[in-house]
């Protein structure tokens, strides 16, 4: 329930953003007519979407055996590499709102509507086709998904996005977005490395399938899981939102370790790159 909320939330937050950004700039430049034409492309975003999710659905249930283990493979790997370049890109946009503000004014001096409206539904449209495919990524690993952890994030999004643009409410948004980054990277871990346990799995890969160790003791004799197994109260916690895996192999292990490394030092590079820039703007200012 925790990692859908969390995807839902951030993934809508955005698309709430980015619409609030071009209604609020359209209200403050006078342009209200252009108001309906956001409207549609929001309208016709989501709707998009949806016909995306039930395609994807069908697609997913079209597989038995061994072909499914490598269609959930490729689907957490696929998610997991959406989610990074997501995390990574958003980390660099410290002037999105700027950006969005010029493209508007480029389709307001055109008088494109059709620009204007492309421009909406590209955004909601991208935004639900990344969340149908996380959202596909958990359902795999958890073998189904909880719609009303989906649906909650949805909700608190949209309220979010909707107070941040019609009220005196101050978020800052930087530092929200890190940390969530922060979240849903280990999330995008827990997706690598069970994405190379479908694979293993399904025959696809014969390395490293030795068990690293075994966390996932017997059952207490009530019937209650222990705390770090899977679907104990503690694993199920983690393995919901991070991924974990009572008894993972070695080579998943391996695997949920490299990426981080990899996406830390990426961001820690791209961290310095901006600063020195940042230093060398000032100084000839």
């Amino acid at each position: 329930m925790l990692s859908e909320f969390v995807i839902t939330f951030r993934e809508s937050l955005e698309a709430a953003l980015i619409a609030g950004i071009v209604l609020s700039y359209l209200i403050k430049t006078r342009q209200p007519r252009f108001n309906n034409t956001v409207y549609l492309g929001i309208v016709a975003g989501i709707v998009a979407s949806v016909i995306g999710a039930f395609a994807f659905s069908a697609l997913a249930g079209g597989f038995e055996g061994s072909a499914e283990q490598l269609f959930e493979g490729i689907t957490m790997l696929v998610g997991a590499i959406l989610l990074t370049t997501m995390i990574l890109w958003m980390m660099q946009q410290s002037h999105i709102a700027q950006e969005l503000h010029s493209r508007i004014d480029e389709k307001i001096m055109q008088a494109q509507k059709a620009g204007i409206f492309a421009l909406v539904f590209v955004a909601i449209f991208r935004e639900g086709i990344e969340t149908v495919i996380f959202l596909g990524a958990v359902s795999a690993g958890n073998a189904g998904i909880s719609v009303i952890g989906a649906m909650a994030g949805i909700i608190a999004a949209i309220f979010l996005g909707y107070l941040i643009f019609v009220s005196s409410l101050k978020i800052d948004l930087k530092k929200f977005f890190n940390t969530t980054s922060i979240v849903l990277i280990l999330f995008a871990a827990g997706l690598i490395a069970h994405g190379i346990h479908e694979f293993q799995e399904a025959g696809a890969i014969g390395i490293g399938t030795e068990e690293a160790w075994n966390l996932n003791p017997a059952i207490n004799p009530d019937g209650s899981f222990p705390l770090l197994h899977e679907k104990g109260l503690v694993g199920s916690f983690f393995r919901d939102l991070l991924g974990y895996n009572g008894n993972p192999s070695v080579l998943e292990v391996f695997a949920y370790i490299a990426y981080l490394v990899i996406v830390v030092f990426y961001w820690k590079r791209s961290s310095l790159k901006k600063a020195r820039l940042f230093k060398i703007a000032s100084g000839r200012n």
